[in-house]
């Protein structure tokens, strides 16, 4: 049988490949912060979310314990989903700046949000062996996404992901703004993750992140990009 978003969407909710992120999320998902102590947490791996003809793909790190893991959308729920859609509704690719809940009414036009861990990992930390194994989730959402442009890492963890999925030689230096034209019209588009770590301390601002969707809306429309790599 074809293999579809739907399908993905599947196998990656009922994913238990990884036994130490399998006992993290449930965990979290049993013991719950205080302040979630009413919410009946996901505790599963998160699917991807989003417009499924989209031409720009958003890849971040993994879910937060106590959000997606906990709310069933990537990047809901916590403070990076908060500058996250804001940054989208202000570029016009979200018809809400808040990301409360599944069920809170978001939509995104043109775009596709996941991670390159599906699983939300302790500290926040993937092993190496985690983020390949989930590979094959990334792989088929690329395939699936037929209209892509534009693939915008949040991270370099992302990047990197993203570098070894499409085989990128060389190897791209992360930075934020940082381009990679490939020889399929996809263009890879680097930002720093808006972790806490990055947006508290002033690494990563809305302006800059603003400038990153300004930028991903241009490629998408079919303005060059700014460096050149090819796919082994």
């Amino acid at each position: 049988m074809p293999d579809s978003l739907q399908q993905l969407h599947d196998d990656i909710v009922s994913c238990r490949a990884c036994p130490r992120l399998v006992e993290w999320r449930e965990r979290v998902a049993l013991e719950k912060r205080a302040s979630f102590r009413e919410w009946d947490y996901w505790g599963r791996a998160l699917p991807g979310f989003g417009d499924p003809h989209a031409r720009i793909w958003i890849v971040g790190l993994a879910p937060a314990a106590n959000g997606g893991n906990r709310t069933g959308r990537i990047f809901t729920g916590d403070r990076s989903g908060d500058w996250l859609y804001a940054a989208l509704y202000r570029a016009g690719y979200a018809n809400q700046p808040t990301s409360t809940h599944a069920g809170d009414g978001l939509a995104v036009t043109d775009t596709w949000i996941s991670a390159a861990v599906r699983c939300a990992p302790p500290d926040n930390k993937p092993t190496i062996t985690e983020r390949n194994t989930c590979a094959a989730f990334l792989a088929r959402e690329y395939a699936l996404l037929e209209n892509l442009r534009v693939i915008v890492a949040l991270g370099s963890f992302a990047a990197t992901a993203i570098a070894r999925l499409l085989d990128i030689r060389p190897r791209p230096t992360f930075g934020h703004g940082h381009e990679v034209a490939l020889p399929n019209g996809v263009t890879l588009l680097c930002s720093f993750h808006p972790s806490q770590r990055n947006t508290f301390t002033g690494k990563l601002t809305e302006p800059m992140f603003d400038a990153i969707f300004t930028r991903a809306r241009e490629l998408a429309e079919g303005a060059p990009a700014g460096s050149e790599a090819h796919a082994g």
